[in-house]
């Protein structure tokens, strides 16, 4: 078999990614057999499988990109490209986003394997840019670095599986400008709002 390059290489590989996602998006994970991977990527199995040993290692290639690509846009653009990113994306591939989730939850041997193939880099990056939200002013400091993550996760969650399960998304301008006023530096906890006399009486 002739050597190839490392481009042609990465070429290959990204189209049997490419045409792996469509399929899991079209028939989600169970139903991907390897007969539909190969129709919607148009390679033979032994192709497809030379670069991969398994469906559940080309899953989760494609789960742990699509982490790294959107924390990478967080890292680089900001909260409100994420959600933007996330109200537009496939909704069919965010339903087997989930299955991914369970998976995660469920099998603690499948979940270690995940975290290994995390970008701690992108990670920290993240996490520098909310302190440095914090150290600027920007976003509340009553609370930790560590605490705005999760809630942000926690909204994003929320998009994800709203979409997922076939709702429509939300308005990405609403949902950042209601996460603005919940971190935003304004609703720090000694800053916030009494009620007014009209509301409580």
């Amino acid at each position: 078999m002739p050597k190839i390059s490392e481009e042609q290489k990465q070429e290959r590989i990204d189209r049997v990614l490419d045409g792996a996602r469509r399929c899991f998006a079209r028939f989600g994970y169970e139903g991907a057999t390897v007969a539909r991977l190969e129709a919607e990527i148009g390679l033979s199995r032994g192709a497809i499988f030379n670069w991969f040993p398994s469906k559940e290692e080309l899953f989760v290639e494609l789960a742990r990109r699509d982490n790294d690509r959107l924390l990478r846009l967080f890292a680089d653009e900001g909260f409100e490209a994420l959600v933007r990113e996330i109200t537009d994306e496939d909704a069919d591939w965010l339903a087997v986003y989930l299955e991914f989730g369970r998976r995660l939850r469920s099998d603690a041997e499948f979940r270690e394997r995940w975290k290994e193939r995390a970008a701690p880099d992108v990670r920290e990056r993240v996490q520098s840019q909310l302190e440095s939200g914090q150290t600027s002013g920007r976003l509340r400091d009553d609370v930790s670095v560590t605490d705005l993550g999760r809630f942000l996760g926690l909204v994003l969650d929320g998009i994800v599986v709203q979409r997922g399960m076939g709702f429509e998304g939300p308005d990405p301008d609403v949902v950042v400008r209601l996460v603005d006023d919940a971190i935003g530096a304004g609703r720090r906890s000694g800053d916030r709002r009494q009620p007014s006399a009209s509301s409580s009486a």
